[in-house]
């Protein structure tokens, strides 16, 4: 399994009031370990004040790379968020962070074609790596980029889309709408809702351009990702040409749906799972999911924010029946292969396999 390195802070660089790109040096004999695919995260980890291990993850902004000398991930502040606080208020040059090598599924490889993007806010940072790496690889693809900002003063990477339309005028299209303030030019203000982009996706790229794309990218919070996942339904766009990834979801957000229980539990369950090439069977505390089952007895299992965004604790069902409370991460095709989220999955049999290396 992947194991935490710690990395040097090479620079944390204002973008907005509320965001930061943080820059981390990789020593050469990480570099084979740190190499990424262009829209992957990188897992951060610090210590608490009470002494508990948080971790987040953050996307990386840069075109990939096989053996990359330095990373460069976008933070934005959460209100209360425990990490970006400390990453923004804290983190100067010279420190140290914990850092897990780049993981994650939301991935562009370069190959000719029309690919196209909506992204909100800081769903911006996966998508940037993406299109940066893929017009510089290959000169037969083009790139559309749709984001949605509240003002221009809060939008991130302005510079560095900028240079993307300046290097490749040709290739990349970029339109930019503001929520909360007009523009002299472009999108009148407003949301990017599902209705909005029904009507602007065709007028953008006609009808056929929009089902033709071979590929759309949809990152940002829950709102703006399911909005457009059901414009592009709406318009006819092949379901396995839609990739998303989820940046944020509150607690109380209206969930993707699951099948419903097919009987509750009223006994004990034993969780077995297999971790690294090495398997282990334990019983379950009344109401554990099965990350924390594994967890007391596992300290290496992957996880990253237990809220069923980021897919890092993702295995196989292999036997047993659980069911999962949010699933924000897992493609319906992953589902109907029977993964799983750890996090969020509670055993609904006494036996439940799981397999983390699957």
């Amino acid at each position: 399994m992947p194991v935490f390195h710690p990395l040097r802070v090479r620079s944390l660089d204002r973008l907005t009031d509320d965001s930061a790109a943080l820059t981390l040096d990789v020593p050469p004999e990480l570099r084979e370990t740190f190499g990424y695919a262009p829209g992957q995260h990188l897992t951060l980890r610090r210590t608490g004040e009470r002494g508990e291990e948080i971790r987040r993850t953050y996307s990386l902004c840069d075109p990939a790379g096989p053996r990359p000398s330095t990373l460069r991930v976008g933070i934005r502040l959460v209100e209360g968020g425990e990490f970006s606080t400390y990453a923004l208020k804290e983190l100067t040059e010279g420190c140290t962070v914990d850092v897990l090598p780049p993981m994650g599924r939301f991935v562009l490889e370069p190959r000719p074609g029309r690919y196209a993007a909506v992204v909100g806010g800081s769903g911006i940072t996966p998508v940037l790596s993406m299109a940066g790496t893929l017009l510089a690889d290959e000169p037969g693809a083009r790139f559309c980029l749709i984001r949605s900002d509240r003002t221009a003063a809060s939008t991130m990477f302005l510079d560095e889309v900028a240079d993307l339309k300046d290097r490749w005028p040709d290739r990349f299209h970029l339109v930019t709408a503001l929520s909360r303030e007009e523009q002299h030019s472009g999108l009148p203000s407003g949301r990017l809702d599902e209705e909005r982009l029904t009507a602007l996706l065709p007028a953008l790229l006609t009808a056929s351009g929009v089902r033709e794309m071979d590929g759309w990218y949809l990152c940002g919070p829950l709102g703006l990702v399911e909005g457009a996942s059901r414009a592009l339904r709406t318009l006819d766009v092949p379901r396995d040409r839609v990739h998303q990834e989820i940046f944020h979801a509150d607690a109380g957000a209206g969930t993707v749906p699951q099948p419903p229980p097919t009987r509750g539990l009223s006994g004990s369950a034993t969780v077995s799972a297999t971790l690294a090439g090495r398997g282990g069977s334990w019983p379950a505390q009344e109401g554990e999911t099965l990350l924390e089952t594994v967890l007391r007895n596992r300290t290496d299992a992957p996880y990253a924010c237990k809220g069923g965004v980021c897919g890092t604790c993702r295995a196989r069902l292999l036997g047993g029946e659980v069911h999962m409370d949010r699933n924000f991460a897992l493609e319906p095709e992953e589902v109907e292969a029977g993964y799983v989220l750890a996090c969020q999955s509670h055993p609904l049999t006494e036996k439940v396999e799981i397999d983390f290396d699957a």
